[in-house]
């Protein structure tokens, strides 16, 4: 995929869960979310902590140079508030010019930059439903990020089940539309 395309898809995920972060009224950060682990708040709080990773892996930092200084809440007091520095610092850090073509130290080794952006976009994604399913907010997703995430996840998603992350897929009907099918390889019931 095109540099160019890949980061207009990066800053639409991005956007969607901001939306949806925005949306979260103050009672609601404690509510129960399809991650079954998850409450709200901690649900915003890794994919927060995930954009916080991002300006560091991409200046070359690895994973034992950064320790646990993203373990824990780190949301603070004005959860959005947080969410869109974290989301505007990681945007810049994968639009800074070579970034896309540079490697990164992830937890199972060396990865494409390019590859990882493809991943927080599908996280992105499929958590941006998550929290619209958990606040009550539309939970219908973008043709193009459906589409994109479907496409990265699909080489592996048989595999997700057993890494104890993603619940085991659902069954869906014949005719059930791509964001149905998308969810429900990923362990969700739209």
């Amino acid at each position: 995929m095109r540099s160019d395309t890949l980061l207009e898809r990066h800053a639409e995920a991005l956007a969607l869960f901001t939306d949806r972060v925005h949306a979260v009224d103050p009672g609601q950060w404690g509510d129960p979310t399809p991650c079954t682990e998850w409450t709200v708040r901690e649900l915003v709080n890794h994919l927060t902590a995930e954009q916080l990773w991002v300006p560091p892996l991409l200046d070359g930092a690895s994973l034992a140079d950064l320790g646990d200084s993203l373990d824990g809440d780190v949301l603070g007091d004005d959860p959005a508030a947080t969410w869109d520095a974290a989301a505007t610092a990681a945007r810049e850090a994968f639009g800074a010019p070579g970034a896309l073509e540079r490697t990164v130290q992830l937890s199972y080794g060396p990865t494409a930059a390019d590859a990882y952006a493809s991943q927080m976009i599908s996280d992105a994604v499929v958590h941006a439903w998550d929290l619209s399913r958990a606040i009550g907010a539309d939970e219908r997703l973008p043709a193009a990020l459906v589409e994109f995430t479907r496409r990265e996840v699909e080489p592996y998603a048989g595999t997700l089940s057993g890494t104890g992350l993603f619940a085991d897929p659902v069954e869906t009907s014949a005719g059930a539309d791509a964001q149905t099918r998308l969810l429900a390889q990923l362990g969700r019931k739209a």
